[in-house]
């Protein structure tokens, strides 16, 4: 992991496209600023950890009967 030290309103860069700043440092917390592409998800930690949680949740329960049916009935519907 690369450790770098910066001040309140200095910025680091990742890339040609990803643009982080030290917004305000205040006790023990900092506020950073990410400015990314629109296409490249920015979350905190713990918000990607509960989406990754989510995802392997709804991939080991599949679809639900029902939702199938809904889904193949719509189909049918359109032909």
């Amino acid at each position: 992991m690369l450790i770098l030290t910066r001040k309140a309103g200095e910025k680091i860069t990742i890339g040609d496209d990803i643009e982080i700043s030290v917004v305000e440092i205040k006790g023990r917390q900092v506020r950073i600023g990410v400015k990314a592409p629109p296409e490249l998800a920015v979350h905190r930690e713990e918000v990607f950890r509960r989406i990754q949680e989510e995802n392997l949740r709804a991939a080991a329960v599949g679809p639900e009967l029902g939702d199938l049916e809904a889904l193949l009935a719509g189909r049918r519907n359109r032909k």
